[in-house]
């Protein structure tokens, strides 16, 4: 419950993130979250001492209707989302067709589909609701997040490793939080 407390804290302290948050609510998507490396990134400048700064990359919007299964869709919100927010960089992504593109099985919710991302402590979505209160959304919980742990989600330890640990070296995390420790799993 400390961790789920603190992240909101940290949320409500960074105007920048908490009107991103905002902004996403305003859509209505159905099971809307921001997610990945806008919450991560966030939690990690925070456990390094750092201040509150812009995203780095895009925001990701993870969404999920499985009638509305068109990637067409997805770009209908991105286009709303840049009226709504022009300087900043949206990847929207309905989760209920994102089961194809990884072969996996079909997702039941967003917080589903982020059992099948690569890391656990990048499985963690928020989202600000009409109470101005944080929902979270964290199958693998936040302790890997907190803990600054870079582990593989149960399908990158395995038959995906190579993904998870390329993208530990593409994103250059280890150089950007030296307190990171990766996880064999």
């Amino acid at each position: 419950m400390h961790h789920a407390s603190t992240l909101r804290a940290i949320l409500r302290n960074d105007s920048f993130r908490w009107h991103i948050l905002e902004v996403v609510r305003s859509l209505n998507l159905p099971d809307g979250w921001a997610g990945a490396g806008f919450v991560r990134n966030a939690v990690w400048d925070y456990l390094h001492g750092r201040a509150p700064c812009r995203p780095r990359g895009d925001i990701d919007v993870l969404w999920f209707d499985a009638v509305r299964t068109d990637a067409v869709e997805d770009l209908k919100y991105e286009a709303a989302l840049r009226t709504l927010e022009p300087d900043v960089c949206w990847s929207v992504k309905n989760q209920a067709r994102m089961h194809r593109r990884n072969s996996d099985a079909p997702y039941a919710s967003a917080t589903d589909a982020m059992r099948y991302w690569p890391e656990t402590a990048t499985a963690v979505a928020v989202r600000r609701t009409i109470r101005d209160e944080c929902e979270i959304a964290a199958p693998f919980g936040l302790d890997d997040l907190f803990g600054l742990k870079l582990r593989p989600t149960p399908a990158f330890a395995t038959e995906k490793r190579a993904v998870f640990e390329y993208r530990i070296e593409e994103k250059r995390w280890l150089r950007d939080w030296s307190r990171l420790r990766v996880i064999a799993a």
